[in-house]
């Protein structure tokens, strides 16, 4: 309800440093705080936010590095657990269904932590993920490395579906 240029009914509350400090001395003060502003496009650089707050830091060359190795070995395990065969044919159906639920909800699981950390909009982040799932998909899921004794053997899980 623009009336004017004015919003009636919606009162926006002072900044953060009004409403802790209101200049008597009497308020919070926050002291040597890195606030890190959260992107919504894709930028390059080692200061972010992946998955938790304060990882993998600021200004930490080697945590950046070894986060990008997290997500690249996270995509990795996606694929692995989407083209897996550990199930035996001859198993019980109780418990092969067990383990095909564990396996599924391992699967999505770690292909949406995987989804979050892209969603850092880190351009190194994106890049990890993608060459994780293809280094993943080539090894586990392409002919490259395939026995043709599995020809008539399905996979474990059913493939990984877009919901969009």
């Amino acid at each position: 309800m623009n009336n004017g240029g004015h919003m009636h009914g919606m009162a926006m509350a002072p900044p953060p440093s009004a409403a802790m400090n209101n200049g008597t001395g009497g308020g919070m003060m926050m002291k040597n705080h890195r606030h890190m502003m959260m992107h919504m496009t894709f930028f390059w650089g080692k200061n972010t936010e992946i998955l938790f707050s304060n990882w993998p830091g600021y200004d930490n060359l080697g945590m950046y590095v070894m986060a990008l190795f997290v997500v690249f070995f996270m995509a990795v395990l996606v694929e692995f657990l989407s083209h897996s065969n550990y199930i035996k044919e001859n198993a019980d159906h109780v418990s092969a269904g067990l383990i095909q639920t564990t396996l599924y909800g391992l699967r999505v699981g770690l292909a949406y932590v995987v989804m979050l950390a892209v969603m850092s909009f880190n351009g190194g982040v994106f890049l990890v993920a993608i060459f994780g799932h293809m280094l993943g998909f080539l090894v586990f899921g392409s002919r490259v490395f395939k026995k043709s004794s599995n020809e008539g053997k399905t996979m474990d899980l059913p493939p990984m579906s877009c919901s969009c």
